[in-house]
């Protein structure tokens, strides 16, 4: 199996590298299964936050591969983990990114909340009546329902994507205010049942945007976060394929040829990886937008094929005896649905058309601009 990284550069974090091993391989040995429920995973996750392991380096700064190997380390050792971890260390890149992370609590456990169904909408309106545009730090209330919030009873503060009239924005709130309702609708999954992803109900609560209005969207990092997505994804899939690997015998050919194909798939996944934190770090202020979406294709192809030959291989038995791998077959499918399949091979092949059409963009104006060896 391969690692996301070849080698590991200087480490920028509150840890070193490693500090995050040696405390990984400590909760591996505490943690042998993903958490059955949302208590279990709530107490994992304020354990990863009180060791630090949370002071990730942040994207596009020279270290993004060794950000995304933790990422899916931790996503190795539990997926409901990871889903959590991801959203707190990437609320953390966003306030240190388009606002200020002083402005908040030092101890916060951050959620982002930025689903936008067309059944459920939060508004925001400014808490003052004063004129002008809003701007970051402004306070602001907010009126309506997120839904699909992952781990509502894990976290003390979130970032939320709301509307002031048709402009979207970003704020913070603190989630222990009384208009804050955590309700239990809207989340019977199976497969990342832990999350508890329910819908939570605002009535005028008190909060703090972030970043100008719509600068959540056009951040640079808007787009490099969700590449971090998929490293998660890529360590859930590295967890199935070690659970073959160890079952894997030279007396049983057969399985050792979908062996063989979950190893291709990974060093395939993990080279898209790598090329993309390249390209991030090397191009920090650039639209990710392109690469983000092949990417998170990718991986979504490889898990899907991961999947596949590993439970071919393995057939019934760990689906029903072994706790660890059943909860990661059930979880990994539903974690990345999080890409939009289809569309976004869709507009992945219109980028292609455009820019075959427009001989007028510089060659290092966006990642990939040739099916070649050599970028």
């Amino acid at each position: 199996m391969t690692d996301v990284m070849e080698s590991v550069p200087p480490c920028l974090s509150a840890l070193s590298a490693s500090e995050f091993a040696a405390s990984l391989h400590r909760l591996t040995a505490d943690w042998p299964h993903p958490a059955a429920d949302p208590e279990s995973l709530a107490r994992r996750f304020r354990h990863l936050v009180a060791s630090r392991l949370d002071r990730l380096d942040l994207p596009a700064r020279g270290s993004t591969r060794v950000r995304w190997q933790h990422l899916s380390d931790i996503a190795a050792l539990d997926l409901g983990l990871a889903k959590l971890f991801e959203g707190h260390t990437d609320a953390l890149a966003i306030l240190a990114e388009i606002s200020s992370l002083e402005r908040y609590p030092a101890a916060a456990h951050w959620g982002v909340w930025a689903a936008e169904p067309p059944f459920a909408r939060l508004m925001l309106r400014p808490a003052s009546g004063r004129p002008g545009a809003l701007v970051d730090g402004d306070e602001v209330v907010l009126g309506g329902t997120k839904a699909w919030c992952s781990g509502a009873h894990a976290v003390t503060h979130a970032l939320v994507t709301a509307w002031f009239e048709k402009t979207p924005c970003l704020a913070a709130v603190d989630l222990s205010q009384s208009g804050v309702q955590v309700t239990t609708r809207g989340w019977s999954a199976i497969g990342m049942a832990a999350t508890a992803s329910v819908e939570v109900e605002f009535e005028n609560v008190e909060a703090t945007l972030v970043g100008d209005p719509e600068a959540y969207l056009r951040r640079p990092g808007f787009w490099q976060g969700g590449i971090g997505v998929a490293a998660c994804w890529w360590g859930g899939a590295r967890r199935i394929g070690e659970t073959l690997l160890a079952e894997a015998t030279p007396e049983d050919p057969h399985r050792l040829v979908h062996l063989g194909m979950v190893d291709l798939a990974l060093h395939n996944g993990a080279s898209r990886l790598r090329e993309a934190a390249a390209w991030i770090d090397a191009h920090p202020q650039e639209d990710a937008r392109f690469i983000a979406l092949s990417v998170r294709a990718a991986i979504d192809d490889m898990v899907a094929t991961i999947i596949e030959h590993a439970g071919r291989a393995l057939g019934a038995a760990p689906y029903c005896r072994d706790a660890a791998f059943s909860r990661m077959m059930a979880d990994l499918p539903v974690f990345v649905r999080q890409t939009h399949a289809e569309r976004d091979l869709e507009s992945i092949g219109r980028d292609l058309l455009q820019r075959r059409q427009d001989d007028k963009a510089p060659s290092n104006a966006l990642p990939h601009h040739g099916w070649r060896l050599m970028s």
